[in-house]
């Protein structure tokens, strides 16, 4: 019989991240008037790499900003298709992360990003 408790920690992420891939996995914060709205349940949202997970953001925001992560929810934004002089191009695609904070923790955007 397999022990849970050994089996587990496997699937533990550990939050060894440097600060350099932090930095190339966060691009900026979103400053938008429905972004504004979601301070006051204490959530911020950035734009993010699109290869990135959950768990990479959270470890990333975590190591840029000195905070507690509760929660990280991401969407994908896909690019549309689009003509130019009649050429067909396709926009790029992107990646969005609402990411709550626990209480007492806050993350100050409007000053800009200054990475510590």
């Amino acid at each position: 019989m397999i022990d849970k408790k050994e089996n587990k920690s496997k699937y533990i992420k550990r939050n060894d991240i440097s600060l350099g891939k932090a930095k190339s996995i966060i691009y900026s914060p979103m400053i938008t008037e429905k972004s504004t709205t979601l301070s006051q349940y204490n959530q911020v949202a950035f734009k993010v790499d699109v290869n990135s997970s959950s768990i990479e953001i959270k470890n990333a925001i975590e190591k840029l900003f000195k905070v507690k992560v509760k929660k990280v929810n991401t969407i994908n934004n896909l690019g549309k298709m689009k003509s130019f002089k009649n050429k067909y191009g396709r926009r790029s695609d992107s990646k969005k992360a609402i990411v709550t904070l626990d209480q007492g923790n806050t993350v100050d955007i409007s000053a800009g990003v200054k990475w510590q």
